[in-house]
């Protein structure tokens, strides 16, 4: 069976994600950490842990964010893809996200809190269907979109990726 993403999208039942791509939530945790035993940067409490379903397709690509906890990324069909990560202090590295370690690529990906970062398909004619599980647990009020002019004058030296990646 030839599945694409319409297949996919379809079949998981995914809607359009704010920072492109389409998504859906599939775990949520049942239990919660309190506000006192985590870092200061959640204003609340937070379900242990969060999963998602993630598809980019085509052109589409994972516009430049932050969350506030560690992102693992997994991948489970179709093309590459690279995630693209600038740090606090302005590094930037690609990690390529595959099936293919001889290709270099990885199944998964760690993404710290605080980082910026984004997606992109390494082939713009296919798609990629991935997960996301996220620790402590993902709430929209810790998603950040990156602002094009903040970046920049925070990270020029990453003019291009920047452009690419903010819409």
């Amino acid at each position: 069976m030839n599945r694409n993403a319409d297949y996919w999208i379809s079949e998981l039942n995914l809607r359009a994600h704010p920072e492109g791509g389409y998504y859906r939530e599939i775990y949520r945790s049942c239990e919660t950490v309190q506000t006192r035993a985590l870092p200061k940067r959640f204003g609340g409490p937070r379900t242990f842990s969060t999963a998602i379903y993630y598809l980019l397709e085509g052109n589409d690509h994972s516009a430049l964010h932050r969350i506030r906890s560690d992102e693992i990324w997994h991948f489970y069909a179709g093309s590459p893809v690279t995630i693209h990560t600038i740090d606090q202090s302005g590094v930037y590295e690609r990690t390529l996200l595959g099936n293919n370690p001889e290709n270099d690529e990885s199944l998964t990906a760690v993404i710290t809190a605080g980082c910026w970062y984004g997606a992109t398909l390494d082939d713009p004619h296919s798609y990629a269907l991935m997960g996301g599980t996220v620790a402590p647990g993902f709430e929209f009020e810790d998603f950040e979109l990156a602002n094009r002019a903040d970046l920049m004058r925070s990270f020029p030296g990453h003019r291009s990726v920047i452009e690419r990646l903010t819409r």
